[in-house]
């Protein structure tokens, strides 16, 4: 049954804030979506497991759970914990699912949102006009989800360097700025269009 509402679970505002402003242009104008934020990646993983087995006791046929969390440490290890958390809630995952039928789908951001910028300057170029095209050709950037050193760091760094946020990345604010400006089919990071291929299949 295609998915017409969906509940995401997200560990910062950040997140929030960006996927408030993007996920209008990603979904059909037919489905809706709830955002609950959490104080950070550790409550997040602390309080997950049993508000998936509350969703276990109610959950429509047509709703799917998104969870989503920065992957800051081993992402095998950390996928896996996500899992368990699923199957112990007897909730059925897209990796269990293996098709459309999937009640939740676990996805990390690599390394961090802000991987998710990188994988689309057009979007950071729109919302923040002095910044340079050329980003993306260099050699560090070049793949968004393997940026090391953490990527907010080096989107700050960015910005400041271009006289934007000279006293600190507001990431709200940015999350909001580019989700504005985000083209869901260019992104070039692989975590983001993980994501992105998991909620249009559920809605198909």
């Amino acid at each position: 049954m295609p998915c017409s509402h969906f509940e995401f679970h997200v560990e910062e505002v950040s997140m929030e804030a960006f996927l408030n402003a993007l996920l209008p242009k990603m979904l059909p104008d037919d489905v809706t979506f709830a955002i609950y934020c959490y104080q950070g990646k550790r409550a997040l993983l602390r309080k997950i497991g049993n508000r998936l087995k509350g969703y276990s006791t109610w959950l429509p046929a047509e709703y799917r759970l998104v969870v989503i969390v920065d992957r800051d440490d081993d992402c095998e290890e950390l996928k896996s914990s996500l899992e368990h958390l699923c199957d112990n809630a007897g909730i059925l995952s897209r990796r269990v699912a293996g098709n459309a039928e999937w009640q939740v789908v676990t996805r990390l951001a690599i390394e961090e949102l802000e991987a998710w910028y990188f994988g689309d300057w057009t979007a950071v170029c729109a919302a923040y006009p002095r910044v340079s095209p050329q980003i993306p050709g260099k050699a560090r950037y070049r793949d968004p989800d393997a940026i090391t050193g953490g990527t907010w760091e080096a989107f700050e760094q960015v910005l400041k360097k271009h006289g934007y946020y000279k006293h600190g990345l507001g990431k709200q604010q940015a999350a909001t700025d580019i989700g504005k400006q985000a083209d869901p089919e260019s992104n070039c990071s692989h975590s983001f269009r993980v994501l992105r291929d998991a909620l249009a299949e559920a809605v198909s």
